[in-house]
């Protein structure tokens, strides 16, 4: 994996003028700045879209970026400030979200695109609706109905309608299966790739285990769809992710391009870990445990404690910053890796898919596979392994394969928030208290509220979005989340 470069900056500074709002009229009063390169090369928009879509899909434990997912999946829970872990938010409250993913990641990837056609290199192209197909998935299964198809002719259409999820999902399965085809190992080389560094083998995989990705997500509504879907990429002799070599992420480097948690805990001691998270792991004797949880700081007990999502300030500052324990240092370590796709989660997709009829192949073997591919993922030594895979509480059942792999997926997704969240609600677990001092009656938010802005910017879009799907509420569930 090719590491970001300390000139990213330069990089990032270079983009400012191609990025644009989803509204066409608020882009005609942003200033030129007459020093910006006037026609950054594919090169500079690729860094800089993976580095700002990366950031917002890692850095989900600061309230300000509109992305609260660690909290809702309880890894994390709030020691001060507790709104958002006890579940008060507003139409403001995922703005940051909807604004970077629109104006900065889609745009610039639009730009690829196009630029990839217009220099007739495929693998730009290829490359570019990959990723664009990822920022849209985590704005679909943030917030449901989400402007899609006319977002992606923003020069046309000043107010996109909204596409119903159902509608976003078949797209970016097109998207994908286009970027397959187009993605060529002897085709011309790319540049700026700071995920895989230009190697187009490893993006074809990625782009088929994004495939399979969504073809699950979109399994207890359309059961046909999703078979159909995995057997054309198997049928096309397609390839997933093979081993933890192959996983797609982003290595940090030191300041100023440090791991954004790293920065936020420097700043900052609003989190420890949560003790659902917490609990979980010792029940299990499961030892990822000292890389997702660091002691507590106090000399007299150096344990593992985890606090309660949801408590009221009083009640969470009383459990005492040096009692509880903060996130591991692996995962707050200034060149800590932000993973995007893992080699466990395309096992934990493949053992579902095979119970599900979709696959010949041994739904047991695979989701064993995937619990030692997370372990081997933070290195945890063979004989561990065994002993962890031995466990009466670990073994598969398929009668309850949800469970199964619902519990164990949701341990190896630690720290990608956004992905861990989305299949929690279609898997429905684990089992998960609800906030100990929340706001929902016992309820757990389902998905987030549409930014006030688009209220107002693009008001009759957001209420037929609304009336298809339902209230704009947090406990509105979405298409996908059938059950």
């Amino acid at each position: 994996m090719k590491k970001v470069k300390n000139n990213i900056l330069v990089l990032l500074g270079a983009l400012a003028i191609i990025s644009i709002s989803s509204c066409k009229n608020e882009l005609e009063n942003i200033n030129q700045n007459p020093n910006a390169v006037k026609d950054p090369g594919p090169a500079y928009l690729l860094t800089g879209a993976i580095k700002t879509t990366t950031d917002a899909y890692w850095s989900v434990g600061d309230h300000s970026n509109g992305n609260p997912t660690n909290l809702f999946v309880q890894y994390w829970a709030a020691l001060h400030y507790t709104d958002v872990d006890r579940y008060i938010l507003t139409n403001s409250s995922f703005e940051g979200l909807w604004t970077t993913l629109y104006a900065k990641s889609i745009a610039n990837l639009d730009k690829v695109i196009s630029l990839g056609e217009e220099q007739e290199n495929a693998n730009y192209k290829g490359v570019g609706l990959v990723l664009r197909s990822w920022a849209y998935s985590l704005l679909t299964d943030a917030f449901g109905a989400i402007p899609y198809s006319e977002s992606i002719k923003i020069d046309e259409s000043a107010t996109p309608k909204y596409d119903t999820q159902k509608k976003v999902y078949e797209g970016l399965l097109e998207d994908l299966k286009t970027a397959v085809s187009l993605l060529n190992p002897e085709g011309k080389q790319i540049e700026g790739d700071i995920i895989y560094n230009g190697d187009i083998r490893l993006w074809k995989k990625l782009a088929n285990s994004f495939r399979l990705r969504l073809a699950l997500r979109i399994s207890d509504q359309e059961p046909q769809k999703a078979k159909a879907v995995i057997t054309d990429i198997q049928e096309n002799g397609g390839h997933f992710l093979e081993n933890n070599s192959e996983i797609a992420k982003m290595d940090y480097l030191d300041a100023p391009n440090n791991n954004p948690l790293s920065d936020l805990f420097l700043t900052r001691d609003d989190f420890r870990i949560s003790k659902s998270i917490v609990d979980r792991l010792l029940q299990l004797n499961d030892p990822r445990l000292p890389v997702f949880a660091a002691p507590t700081e106090d000399p007299d007990s150096k344990e593992y404690v985890g606090i309660p999502n949801g408590l009221n300030n009083g009640a969470a500052s009383s459990l005492g910053a040096s009692k509880t324990s903060k996130p591991g240092d692996y995962f707050l370590a200034t060149d800590a890796p932000a993973v995007i796709f893992s080699y466990a989660e395309v096992l934990f997709d493949r053992s579902e898919a095979a119970e599900r009829g979709y696959t010949k192949e041994d739904p047991e073997k695979l989701y064993k596979e995937a619990i030692t591919a997370s372990l081997k993922q933070y290195n945890i030594d063979q004989d561990a392994i065994d002993d962890y895979l031995s466990q009466s509480a670990v073994q598969y059942d398929s009668k309850k394969f949800k469970k199964s792999i619902g519990v164990q997926k949701w341990i190896a997704l630690f720290g990608q928030g956004p992905e861990a969240y989305a299949e929690w609600r279609r898997l429905d677990y684990p089992e998960l208290p609800p906030a100990a001092d929340g706001v929902l009656n016992g309820d757990f938010p389902l998905r987030f509220i549409y930014p006030g802005t688009e209220q107002s910017l693009n008001g009759e879009n957001y209420r037929e979005a609304v009336n298809l799907q339902g209230k704009d509420l947090l406990t509105t569930s979405l298409w996908f989340d059938k059950y």
